[in-house]
């Protein structure tokens, strides 16, 4: 196989392992896996393998007559190696999953999903030296910037040189002072200064005075050149360095921000979720998590379950808890408040708030407690997830209710899934909804 069918199979390789991503969001056994490590099952593909040419008998990859055959593994035993053939295995390998930390996984999701999401820091945690791009005007020899010296000389240069052999015919003219002449050169647009004039007329020689009957009569007999030309003609000399043309390379001062996050992750446990709700809720967050987590250098999960009354709770049982009570979601935005405000200041972390449950809610909750809560609470990112497996029900409307009223906010999100196959468009929109930020 050649090095063009090989980069062939690995992209087919890639491109497997993001679909058996994908599916694992949509259908896998999301319990195998931590918040630090990612298994993803996978479909087992043979790689290509490189294999080396060995000139004698006997080396490593060695094929028939010696020289191995293309693809063939280095090292590994081939067919008809040992003495017996052996019976197949009954276990299951370890090959059959592919371990990923959050920060493949977030990159993996990126690629699938065609996001782009960057991350914002929030606080500085130390300055540290970049390249030497800024430039000052004093500092060790060392760093002196002759590129920038030359150029502000040369720029001089262009500025203040003029044709000194056309002034010096000027000084001929018959019957002329020098402030004449320094005056007719002005006119002409030529930047010499009265003192030069003055000595360039006293080094006329006396027989060469009164050549020229005019200025007119001298300009036409006399050829004017420009700087372009002279430095063409003579090279580039003289260029006027100054003290002040100066300017010393020093490096830039980056301040390196820690990428800090806080999630807020609520979820309903009233008696309206079922196991399929409650399944759905887990499917969508937990992949949220691992995305964040591989994102930002230090992520921190809040977890909150409310009924009628909200608790925060360990992650353990974030997913598993049940209740039998009724609803009030409100009740959960009024402790996340409460835990940002003490624990997360909004100047040193990003914020995510993720909401889910069926939509049901207690009459006028929503619109008189729940928006101006999310309205209240600065967050990179709020978002709900509406779990109604089939569609929604006559009284699930909250969903509804947040997205006609916050929608045009910009950090407001509203996903609805209604089967596992939603669970990665919700992911993308809610996600796409940040990464427009």
């Amino acid at each position: 196989m050649g090095l063009r069918e090989d980069l062939e199979r690995f992209r087919e390789v890639g491109d497997q392992r993001r679909q058996d991503l994908k599916e694992f969001i949509r259908h896998g056994e999301l319990g195998g896996s931590g918040p630090d490590s990612i298994r993803i099952p996978i479909k087992i593909v043979d790689l290509p393998e490189f294999a080396y040419d060995q000139l004698d008998k006997g080396g490593v990859g060695q094929g028939q007559g010696g020289t191995p055959d293309v693809g063939q593994p280095v090292g590994q035993p081939q067919p008809g190696d040992g003495d017996e053939e052996g019976d197949p295995g009954e276990e299951g390998g370890e090959h059959e999953y592919y371990e990923m930390d959050p920060e493949e996984f977030a990159q993996e999701l990126d690629e699938e999903l065609g996001l782009e999401l960057e991350p914002k820091g929030k606080q500085v945690v130390e300055e540290v030296e970049g390249d030497f791009t800024e430039l000052t005007r004093a500092g060790p020899n060392s760093t002196l910037d002759f590129e920038q010296l030359f150029k502000r000389g040369l720029k001089r240069k262009l500025a203040m040189d003029f044709d000194e052999e056309f002034v010096r015919e000027g000084c001929k003219v018959e019957g002329v002072t020098p402030r004449e002449v320094f005056e007719w050169a002005r006119e002409e647009r030529i930047l010499v200064s009265q003192a030069w004039v003055e000595d360039a007329f006293a080094d006329v020689p006396e027989d060469e005075r009164g050549t020229w009957a005019s200025f007119e009569e001298m300009a036409e007999n006399v050829e004017r050149t420009t700087t372009i030309q002279r430095i063409r003609r003579d090279g580039l000399r003289d260029v006027p360095f100054r003290r002040e043309d100066e300017r010393y390379r020093h490096p830039e001062v980056i301040e390196k921000k820690e990428k800090n996050v806080v999630v807020v992750n609520i979820r309903d446990v009233s008696g309206s979720m079922r196991e399929q709700k409650r399944e759905l809720v887990e499917r969508t967050f937990t992949p949220l998590d691992w995305y964040l987590t591989g994102k930002y250098d230090n992520a921190e999960f809040v977890y909150i379950a409310h009924d009628a009354e909200a608790w925060e709770v360990e992650r353990e049982e974030f997913f598993g808890i049940r209740s039998g009570g009724g609803t009030k979601i409100s009740s959960a935005y009024e402790l996340a408040k409460t835990v940002l405000e003490e624990q997360y200041p909004w100047a040193e972390w990003n914020r995510y708030v993720f909401a889910a449950g069926d939509s049901e809610n207690s009459s006028n909750d929503t619109t008189e407690r729940v928006i101006p809560l999310m309205e209240e609470i600065p967050a990179n990112l709020h978002a709900y997830v509406e779990t109604q497996p089939g569609g929604n029900a006559i009284n699930a409307t909250h969903a509804e209710e947040v997205e006609s009223s916050l929608s045009d906010q910009g950090n407001v999100v509203v996903a609805y899934v209604k089967s596992q196959e939603d669970v990665t468009d919700a992911i993308y929109r809610i996600l796409s909804t940040e990464d427009e930020e």
